[in-house]
């Protein structure tokens, strides 16, 4: 049997980056427990519409916790609390009836808040494009067992390539670092034989693009780690460092 709840919801409101946000609270009545929380928001500004009030922007796409799209932070925590999750997999049974929700905008010098709670995050576009690929003769597939890569090597960058990109890690981050993320885009690469063409560039371009747009600097809080919806792991931190080393002194083999 559907349980039905009555919410608050504390948001930013911020016409442009160049405006002063504040916070207004609404009341969401009825809302179905089983719903996701962004159809909640949507309900949300179903209501606004009808009171003649402006929506509520936010972005979102694939709703299925892969684009990263969903950057909001609830209630003091990039995605909300539930670990592994991201702003569209929370779903409306983690709160009681008559509960408070505050939902804000990622904070971070690299993603200026362009209306409420979207953000730009194509700085993240733009430090992949520094040295985020590989060179590829395009053609036919290859043989899957012409390059042999090692079983370990080859579920590490997996792991690492499961980064969506989100900023959830920027966010958590105290000092608005983007380590985490650009660790994880240089891991993928660096694991794979296919990575070692641009590996003499790709960790000192990545990591000078993310400290041209305003990113700050990795002090191994692991808030970053503990907040990522997909888990990556600080240990990609450890392997950028050294790949950036490396790349400094031409010592990439």
């Amino acid at each position: 049997m559907d349980k039905f709840i009555d919410i608050k919801v504390k948001v930013w409101r911020q016409r442009n980056r160049h405006g002063k946000g504040h916070f207004e609270t609404y009341e969401v009545k009825h809302v179905d427990e089983n719903a996701s929380f962004l159809e909640m928001i949507d309900m949300l500004n179903d209501q606004l519409i009808r009171e003649g009030k402006d929506p509520v922007v936010y972005d979102n796409d694939c709703r299925e916790g892969i684009c990263g799209a969903c950057s909001m932070y609830v209630d003091g925590h990039p995605h909300g609390l539930i670990p592994g999750a991201t702003t569209c997999q929370l779903y409306m049974r983690n709160w009681k009836s008559g509960d408070t929700i505050t939902v804000e905008p990622w904070r971070s010098a690299g993603f200026p808040v362009i209306r409420d709670l979207m953000v730009d995050r194509s700085s993240f576009d733009k430090i992949q494009q520094a040295g985020g690929f590989i060179s590829m003769n395009a053609g036919s597939a290859p043989d899957g067992n012409a390059i042999p890569v090692s079983r370990v090597n080859s579920e590490l960058a997996i792991d690492a390539a499961s980064c969506i990109g989100c900023g959830a890690c920027v966010a958590a981050c105290k000092n608005g670092s983007a380590m985490l993320f650009v660790s994880a885009k240089v891991s993928q690469f660096a694991l794979l034989p296919q990575g070692k063409v641009e590996a003499k560039k790709r960790a000192r371009a990545m990591v000078a693009k993310m400290d041209e747009l305003g990113f700050g600097n990795c002090t191994n809080t692991r808030a970053c780690e503990m907040e990522c919806p997909k888990s990556i792991s600080i240990s990609n931190i450890a392997r950028l460092n050294r790949e950036f080393i490396k790349a400094k002194f031409g010592q990439i083999d």
